[in-house]
C-alpha cells in the first residue's frame, strides 16, 4: 500500500462555518466543495474535510453524531508568535498558553461548531540539547 494524501473528517452541523474558520485563521484554501461538504489543504498539512451531519455519505449509524473528543493539532515553529495572532484576530482562546511536564506547548481555540484545534510546539530541554 501507497499512501497518497492524508486527511481528518469531522461531521458538524455548519459546514461553511468550520470551513471558513480553517480558511480565515490557519491559512487553508478550499480544494472541493457542495452542499453538505467542504475539503480544505494546505501544503504542509493533512487535509481536513467537513461533512454536515445527517448527509447520506456516512454510515447510518453515524450520521446523526457530530465531531466530539476530537482535537486536531497543528505543530506550529512559533507558538507564540500563533497565539498572539489568532487573540488579536478576535479569535476566542478556549485553553491559554500553558507547558506540560514532558514539554509539550499548547494552546487551543475552538471553531464555530466545537472543533477543538490545538497548537503545539516543544520545549527544548538542556537534557535534549546534549544527546
Amino acid at each position: 500500500m501507497k499512501i497518497t494524501a492524508t486527511a481528518v473528517s469531522l461531521t458538524v452541523d455548519d459546514v461553511a462555518a468550520s470551513a471558513g474558520f480553517l480558511t480565515t485563521h490557519f491559512g487553508f484554501r478550499e480544494a472541493m466543495a457542495a452542499d453538505g461538504f467542504a475539503s480544505l489543504e494546505r501544503a504542509d498539512a493533512p487535509g481536513v474535510i467537513f461533512l454536515r451531519r445527517g448527509i447520506e455519505v456516512l454510515p447510518e449509524g453515524f450520521r446523526d453524531q457530530r465531531a466530539a473528543g476530537v482535537i486536531v493539532a497543528f505543530t506550529v515553529d512559533d507558538l507564540v508568535a500563533e497565539y498572539e495572532r489568532l487573540k488579536g484576530a478576535g479569535v476566542e482562546i478556549s485553553m491559554e498558553l500553558r507547558e506540560e511536564p514532558w514539554g509539550e506547548r499548547l494552546f487551543q481555540v475552538t471553531d464555530p461548531n466545537g472543533v477543538i484545534i490545538q497548537l503545539v510546539d516543544w520545549v527544548v530541554t538542556a537534557d535534549a540539547d546534549s544527546e
